[in-house]
């Protein structure tokens, strides 16, 4: 009697695993290249060598050091793209400080959350993004700021703060300038970091990242050198990449994507880091591949589209361009043959992951056949298990669809300061369970079949409907509130919100709005709000949301 092959799939390589800290990998790099272009940016006008680049990151961390920062202590980071995040990155790595990163389109309840949970005694900030003041924020979550000198800030709500430094050239009250610290260390502080150079383990946390929820509030995942070190190295393995390619980030760097596969991944691999703009626009893209002959671009289904949409799209010169990642959110079939075809990009990849696995646990070979790489997310990645279970956690037969789960060196250390999340997603034999509904094939090539429940994925930011749910739910003026995804054409899914106005209150959908976006993150803001006296409802009680999703299709038409 046969018995059916199972879903499980491991990656084999001969590339070993390295064994050595950020900051260990940074130097060796600079060490060989220390001539090589390391880091532009274009904003900026900075073009960097690895030496240069060397110097900074040296500077910063024996100014983080002299200020009495220690090994193992939290430094939060909260600012658009530009070259002072890149060497906060690396320079705490060096210090031995666990890195907290923020996304720049957190607004004052997110940010306060971010900071108490992780613990962070320092924060490294821009004045100011978009529509966002993050001073102005700052001020309100800690008025003390006003009143105390830099670096002995004592704040009611956020306890563990003492240190702000700002960039920019301006002076604000309470807070250190990024340019003064660059100027601090001192000669027993450069021994201090050469000491832990021998100290810091591989193996300890070193970024902390934080993922939406799906029942309610953020969580932590804490990663160590040694998984993204060895991420960065094999994405860009499987890739191709090496120290004559030059690479565009046009993703967020407190992301994943960004910090990982961007900047520390061409510092491993020892090739040329690009960024266009502080954030993604599509022309400064073009114009950045073109100005620099970048050979690899990374993106999300969104950006790929949003490039190619441009009416003077065929007057770039992009055809220096030939391999790079789309990952984020699922990649269209059409999307991937019109990005090969009209950008070049004969060996781009896709890749599958998240935060919590370092990023990337798949990612396709770029010599798969077209088909495989635009209907599946590849095989695992080196060193990497694979497996499909179904909901006794019992691995399932090969195409039968089950929860992906994925073990090794990638998997995260757990979410910070909370033990019992962290038992939920990584389970006794320390496979990672990712939510995501999946199917393998005889190769061990995974397709990504559908999300578990609810979570929203809009133009590559995962968004958890119970997280605003909850922020919503703190308006005196609603009653209850749920919240769905419904399908949109540009960023694949919007944010819907069904709200019960309490009794005796009125609200509108502008008041709703602004509360909104006073709370939240942009993308997190509902594009569609609809005012109902009830839910769709069981007989249980549990409210119906794909019921909810088709009276909404209707509704707009979809």
């Amino acid at each position: 009697m046969s018995s059916k092959r199972l879903s499980y799939d491991h990656g084999v390589s001969d590339i070993p695993l390295m064994g050595k800290t950020i900051g260990a990998a940074f130097d060796e790099t600079a060490a060989r290249f220390p001539n090589k272009t390391a880091l532009i940016s274009v904003h900026q006008g900075i073009r960097w060598t690895y030496a240069d680049y060397k110097q900074q990151v040296d500077a910063l961390a024996t100014g983080l050091i002299e200020m009495g920062l220690k090994a193992g202590e939290r430094i939060g980071v909260w600012s658009q793209n530009n070259v002072e995040w890149a060497v906060v990155q690396f320079a705490t790595a060096k210090a031995g400080l666990i890195l907290v990163n923020i996304n720049p389109a957190y607004r004052s309840s997110e940010l306060e959350y971010a900071l108490v949970k992780s613990g962070c005694s320092a924060l490294i900030t821009s004045a100011a993004f978009k529509s966002s003041n993050y001073l102005d924020i700052l001020a309100k979550l800690a008025p003390e700021l006003f009143v105390c000198k830099p670096g002995e800030l004592v704040s009611e709500r956020l306890p563990a703060l003492k240190t702000i430094i700002r960039l920019g050239d301006e002076q604000t009250p309470g807070m250190f300038n990024f340019r003064d610290v660059l100027q601090a260390g001192t000669v027993e502080a450069q021994q201090e970091m050469e000491r832990l150079e021998q100290y810091l383990q591989f193996d300890d946390p070193i970024n902390i990242q934080f993922t939406s929820g799906t029942t309610g509030s953020p969580k932590g995942a804490t990663l160590s050198h040694h998984g993204i070190v060895n991420n960065a190295n094999l994405t860009g393995h499987t890739m191709g990449i090496s120290e004559n390619d030059v690479v565009c980030i046009p993703v967020p760097l407190y992301h994943c994507f960004g910090m990982v596969i961007g900047t520390l991944l061409s510092v491993v691999r020892g090739c040329t880091a690009v960024l266009p703009d502080e954030y993604f626009d599509p022309t400064s893209v073009l114009s950045a591949v073109e100005s620099e002959r970048c050979t690899t671009l990374y993106g999300v289904p969104t950006m790929f589209i949003a490039m190619m949409g441009l009416e003077n799209f065929n007057d770039y010169d992009i055809d220096s361009l030939r391999t790079g990642v789309m990952a984020g959110s699922p990649c269209p079939v059409e999307v991937m043959k019109q990005v090969i075809k009209e950008m070049h990009m004969d060996k781009i990849t896709v890749a599958y992951g998240m935060t919590e696995l370092s990023p990337v646990s798949n990612q396709s070979l770029m010599d798969d056949s077209f088909e495989i790489r635009v209907s599946t997310v590849g095989v695992s990645h080196p060193h990497v298990e694979g497996k499909i279970v179904n909901e006794d956690n019992r691995v399932v037969p090969i195409g039968e669809i089950g929860e992906y789960c994925a073990r090794g060196y990638s998997v995260m250390l757990g979410y910070w300061d909370d033990d019992e999340k962290t038992a939920e997603s990584i389970d006794a034999g320390g496979w990672m369970h990712t939510g995501d509904l999946a199917t393998m094939d005889e190769n061990g090539y995974v397709t990504v079949v559908g999300r578990s429940k609810d979570m929203v994925i809009r133009g590559g930011e995962n968004i958890y409907p119970k997280e605003i749910e909850d922020l919503l739910y703190r308006h005196e003026k609603i009653a209850d509130i749920q919240v769905i995804g419904v399908p949109d054409e540009k960023f694949g899914e919007e944010i819907c919100a069904w709200v019960k106005v309490a009794a005796n209150h009125q609200l509108d959908e502008d008041e709703l709005r602004a509360y909104c976006k006073e709370e939240m993150a942009h993308y997190k803001v509902p594009r569609y709000i609809k005012f109902v006296d009830e839910f769709p409802m069981t007989v249980t009680g549990k409210i119906q949301k794909f019921v909810m999703r088709d009276v909404m299709k209707e509704e707009i038409g979809l």
